[in-house]
């Protein structure tokens, strides 16, 4: 009789890993187990965050350090971080420029709605590294892309921005549609949302000009918002000529075209606008671009800030709603300043990519071993293994491809094996300090675990 299969996979292994592997971390840490069992009740639903309930786990370790690219639990065990805080530590936890800069300017205050000189510095780095933008900061890349959506519904008048299904763009209202029979709807799922949002947006399949151009020839498009490559949920490279496409009927349409590099800044020096000379007249950014303090930049080129001071001008008085309080403070400047100048260089990411390449190879090597349907994709710092074949080409086939079974299963095997990846999806990042030895631990621990799901 043939095996029940699941992307290559028997059912029968992957339930008996998932059940061993399971009961493997509960008893391996009962510290944290304990902990929160004393602790968590104070939280919604017992967590911080909602998003912490996305780790496999039975329940979550605690965290006592983080140094490099290494975390170490109160139960004592020392785990390999490819996650690295979904890119927010992409460049290693506490770089010592950054722990520096946090000591002196704790010192001298936090916040008080003033610049400093560390402000003028990060304005010179910020343009030095992404390019020629007009820049202002705010505290999560969610808030920078809702300031950008604003600026560009004010300069063209109009009220809709296209998007991509499957798309990244933090937790920001209008993003969060999709297409249903060639049709723009509410993603399924949302709480609270009272606004149909197809008022609000347009969504598209990533890779397709055709239907980016209909989309755009209502004349109703204020901008389009994408991220150079869809990175969410089993990654999509876009298609050779899709970006500048992309560019070439923004302006025909007169729409204004916003790259979102919150996820491929790990592409390399200045991310993937600068690697793929890309022309946005919005470009935003966010997560490790301060070395883990939070901090997001939104700037605009010089003939767009043009046309936004000249509306703002216009404009009557009153609250503009956009900026939060704590954006812009001084700790955010001198972090941004020590991580663009000390800590994200160029030497910095070609040793990044030197590690991903690693990581990248023994990967695919290990699903081609094993003759499993799946693939591997990297950009720059940033490799996914993805349990179906490749490539994907948009948001339908991305989504598709997700297989949570096998990929919660793998992921906790892997903890169990000492590396830690992305709970959201199959991603790992390489950081400037990833040593070759956790780099080659992952490899074997992946391949170890594909034997086992693969035995006859």
């Amino acid at each position: 009789m043939t095996p029940d299969l699941v992307s290559g996979v028997r059912r029968d292994r992957l339930a008996a890993l998932t059940a061993r592997e399971t009961a493997r971390f509960a008893a391996s840490r009962p510290a944290s187990a304990a902990a929160m069992a004393r602790g968590a009740k104070a939280y919604l639903d017992g967590v911080p965050m909602h998003w912490m309930k996305d780790w496999p786990m039975p329940h979550l370790p605690l965290v006592a350090e983080a140094q490099g690219a290494t975390i170490t639990d109160i139960d004592g065990y020392r785990i390999d971080d490819f996650c690295l805080g979904d890119t927010g530590s992409m460049f290693g936890h506490s770089p010592a420029p950054v722990a520096k800069a946090i000591r002196r300017q704790a010192r001298a205050g936090l916040t008080y709605m003033l610049p400093t000189e560390s402000a003028l510095d990060a304005g010179r780095l910020l343009s030095d590294t992404f390019g020629d933008f007009r820049w202002q900061i705010a505290t999560t890349a969610t808030d920078a892309n809702r300031f950008a959506l604003r600026v560009a519904r004010a300069v063209t008048g109009r009220q809709k921005v296209l998007v991509f299904n499957g798309c990244y763009h933090g937790t920001v209202d209008d993003i969060f549609v999709t297409r249903r029979d060639g049709i723009t709807v509410n993603r399924s799922g949302l709480l609270g949302q009272v606004t149909d949002l197809s008022t609000l947006a347009v969504c598209c399949e990533f890779n397709d000009l055709a239907g980016v151009a209909a989309a755009l020839a209502k004349g109703d498009v204020a901008a389009i918002l994408t991220e150079p490559v869809m990175t969410n949920s089993c990654m999509v490279l876009p298609e050779p000529g899709f970006l500048d496409g992309l560019r070439a009927l923004a302006t025909e349409a007169g729409a204004l075209l916003i790259i979102d590099e919150t996820h491929t800044i790990s592409t390399g020096h200045g991310g993937y606008t600068r690697c793929h000379g890309l022309d946005p007249d919005i470009f935003v950014a966010g997560k490790c671009i301060a070395g883990g303090m939070p901090t997001a930049v939104w700037g605009l080129t010089p003939a767009v800030a043009a046309r936004y001071l000249q509306v703002n001008a216009d404009r009557p008085p009153g609250h503009s709603g956009m900026g939060t309080t704590l954006s812009a403070n001084p700790m955010q400047f001198v972090c941004l300043t020590a991580t663009l100048g000390q800590v994200a260089t160029p030497k910095a990411y070609a040793k990044m990519e030197s590690g991903a390449a690693r990581l990248e190879a023994g990967l695919a090597a290990a699903i081609a071993r094993h003759a499993v349907p799946w693939h591997v994709v990297r950009v720059g710092a940033r490799v996914e293994f993805i349990c179906a074949p490749g490539p994907l080409h948009n948001g339908i086939e991305a989504a598709a491809a997700h297989q949570p079974a096998i990929e919660r299963a793998l992921h906790l095997a892997l903890l169990n094996r000492g590396s830690l990846i992305a709970p959201f999806h199959n991603m790992m990042l390489v950081s400037p300090v990833t040593k070759k030895h956790q780099i080659d631990r992952l490899i074997a621990a992946f391949d170890e675990i594909l034997s086992e799901l693969n035995q006859p």
